[in-house]
């Protein structure tokens, strides 16, 4: 097993027999920088709401997932045997409502990724319909930036293109669906694609976690101020709060904080999966 790549959150090892090993960490990352203080339990629960999302999705769009038990015994739970994947080089985001990045674009300019959308909107709205807002994987800012579609198409090819923005908010829409009717509001999210040794466009990296979504509970929604996170932006909107510069190296996590984050990434994959959630 030879270390590959150290992300913000996810390690890759390959594997003999050329497959991939996802590990998904316990770190957390905001504004592109990993915090030093682990949230426990963050990355079993993240690969295994994957995971199962993953199987849900397998009727949609083929995913890398070759297993979740044929795992290394040390990162058994937090990790999944993959297929190879050569990347697509565009962030995928589905919106069904308007928040984050989303909504700054929305306020400067009336539009998200060149999709316009009605005045008058304000922080937490619905949207008429879910939209396809892609971004870039890598740019000179070194953070993502909006890209239109006419952008996606120069960039990969038109097919490629069309066939990205169906599949996103078809996963995002059955997703969405699934997670409603279990009092989750899936606010946003964010996918990755790439094509497999046969050139077949396939789902990779994670789906439908509380580190790629904002997951939102319905039934405390109210438009025109920030919502109650099931996600990161707990922690996002907690760094702010101490005058950090969003540089590197991140503030420590007080115990308070890891332990709430904890408790909300739980009470998602609870919700939305219907298992019961043990600690590790």
């Amino acid at each position: 097993m030879k270390h590959i790549h150290a992300g913000k959150v996810r390690d890759l090892y390959e594997l003999d027999g050329g497959d991939i090993l996802l590990v998904a960490s316990d770190r957390v990352s905001v504004y592109d920088v990993s915090l030093p203080t682990p949230i426990p339990d963050k990355g079993k629960l993240l690969n295994q709401l994957s995971a199962w999302w993953f199987e849900r999705m397998a009727d949609v769009v083929p995913n890398h997932v070759v297993s979740t038990t044929d795992v290394p015994e040390q990162f058994a739970g937090r990790s999944m045997r993959c297929k190879p994947l050569k990347m697509v080089k565009v962030e995928c985001i589905a919106r069904g409502y308007l928040a984050g990045l989303g909504l700054r674009e929305y306020q400067r300019d009336g539009k998200i990724s060149g999709v316009a959308l009605p005045p008058g909107l304000v922080e937490g709205d619905k949207l008429p319909e879910p939209i396809f807002t892609p971004t870039t994987k890598e740019s000179d800012t070194g953070h993502d930036e909006f890209m239109t579609f006419d952008e996606v198409l120069n960039e990969i090819g038109e097919d490629t293109a069309k066939r990205l923005r169906e599949l996103t908010l078809e996963i995002y829409t059955k997703g969405a669906e699934h997670a409603a009717a279990h009092g989750v509001i899936i606010a946003d999210t964010k996918l990755e694609f790439g094509f497999d040794a046969d050139g077949t466009l396939t789902l990779g990296d994670e789906v439908l976690t509380s580190d790629s979504s904002r997951f939102w509970p319905a039934d405390e929604w109210e438009p025109g101020r920030p919502q109650h996170a099931f996600d990161k932006q707990f922690v996002r909107d907690w760094s702010r709060s101490t005058g950090w510069d969003q540089t590197p190296p991140g503030p420590e996590i007080p115990a308070d904080i890891v332990e709430q984050t904890r408790q909300r990434y739980t009470e998602v994959y609870e919700r939305i999966t219907g298992k019961t959630w043990v600690r590790g």
